[in-house]
């Protein structure tokens, strides 16, 4: 079994993430050493760092030449403001994974009041939202119930790996774990930015997961679910929504 990545800054040069050329090689590495077949590199796009798509294809087929151990396919951190969804709306494959549907989608640390109305304009400009690390976003945590409504209008929800470990505090981990729960997560993604504090591996939240759930319901959310993202195919997710089946005690002795 291979994880895919669909959250990474690996692209050097281009956000907060990789530096240099020698660092996105690292992490790539990195990846494969953790399990990863499959890397969506996802550069941010926000007032800070323009999102040039050219750019990205260029970083892309260098560092495929490189590091041939992981398949990088391209994404963007869409950071959710006035100009980028407009210029979304207008250009639906632009910020997407791979061009085709599905759509990175980051709120700022504040909710936005018309977030509804916002994510339906990006759904019904054919993009299918999916909502990153809502359980680091402190003014969304205690509002799960939004996060629900977003996945009922036919949005997705991301977690980040490093949430699940203890990487992000107490609060991100106990929302994390709530949003597995409600059946509310998707997709567990790295949102790797260096081979440090925030290496790009999957390997550990997925033992974390599975030591506390029946693994056929976590696999979904490092394989299938993402898997479907790099394609632009439809997520058949088993739990709509609901609480994951935990694992039963004698599962451990086997």
């Amino acid at each position: 079994m291979g994880f895919v990545d669909i959250h990474s800054h690996i692209l050097y040069g281009l956000d907060d993430g990789a530096k240099t050329v020698e660092e996105s090689a690292a992490m790539l590495e990195y990846a494969a050493a953790a399990g990863t077949t499959d890397i969506v590199a996802t550069p941010h796009a926000n007032a800070q760092f323009p999102f040039d798509p050219e750019i990205v294809e260029s970083r892309i087929a260098e560092l495929g030449t490189l590091v041939g151990k992981v398949r990088i396919h391209r994404g963007c951190d869409f950071h959710l403001q006035a100009d980028n969804i407009q210029d979304a709306i207008a250009h639906p494959k632009k910020y997407t994974v791979n061009h085709k549907s599905y759509l990175l989608v980051e709120f700022p640390d504040s909710i936005i009041p018309n977030s509804d109305q916002i994510l339906s304009q990006l759904l019904d400009a054919g993009l299918v939202p999916i909502v990153t690390h809502p359980e680091r976003n402190v003014a969304i945590q205690r509002r799960l119930d939004d996060v629900a409504r977003w996945v009922e209008i036919g949005c997705y929800i991301q977690i980040t790996a490093g949430s699940l470990t203890g990487v992000f505090g107490k609060r991100a981990d106990v929302c994390a774990e709530e949003l597995v729960r409600r059946g509310l997560a998707h997709f567990v993604a790295s949102d790797a930015h260096d081979c440090h504090h925030r290496p790009p591996s999957l390997a550990e939240a997925y033992q974390f997961l599975t030591d506390k759930f029946d693994e056929a319901a976590i696999r979904p959310m490092f394989v299938d679910n993402p898997a479907a993202v790099l394609t632009g195919d439809r997520i058949d997710f088993e739990f709509e929504p609901g609480p994951v089946q935990r694992r039963r005690w004698y599962q451990f002795w086997r």
